[in-house]
């Protein structure tokens, strides 16, 4: 009697080996995610020097655009900014870089907040509040002029 031929190996992988393949790129993915967010900061001296650079005199926003304990966006050269005027006639101005990875801060409820990755900021001096950024946003130098916030 003679032993049976085992059968021929077949032309593709088996579906254990598709299977650890497809496993090992879903953790590929999830890892180049991971370590995306935790990408280098943002500088808040540049993006605050790219604003300034448009020159004084330039018109960011009419004062009376800007709500009392909030905050509006603008832009400035062609970059956002933040203007907040935390108490009445108090008024700062921020790039709207997120320190964090670049994204674009909006003004929140009494604060500044990054969609991104809910980093958080105050509207007095854009100090970080939570969230992943480590550094405050990059504040421009502005004055107020005939109802109209500009830079200084």
């Amino acid at each position: 009697m003679t032993a049976p031929t085992p059968p021929a190996p077949c032309c593709g992988p088996t579906r254990r080996q598709l299977f650890r393949g497809a496993g090992a790129a879903a953790g590929a993915v999830v890892g180049a995610s991971v370590l995306g967010a935790c990408a280098e900061s943002t500088d808040p001296g540049e993006s605050a020097a790219s604003v300034s650079s448009a020159g004084a005199g330039t018109v960011v926003i009419a004062l009376a655009e800007v709500p009392v304990g909030g905050a509006a966006s603008a832009e400035v050269g062609g970059q956002p900014v933040l203007v907040t005027q935390p108490v009445e006639g108090e008024v700062h101005v921020f790039s709207a870089v997120c320190t964090h990875q670049g994204c674009t801060v909006v003004p929140g409820d009494g604060e500044l907040e990054c969609p991104c990755h809910r980093s958080r900021f105050t509207l007095e001096d854009a100090a970080v509040l939570g969230g992943p950024a480590s550094e405050p946003l990059g504040e421009v130098s502005v004055t107020v002029v005939d109802g109209d916030v500009v830079l200084a």
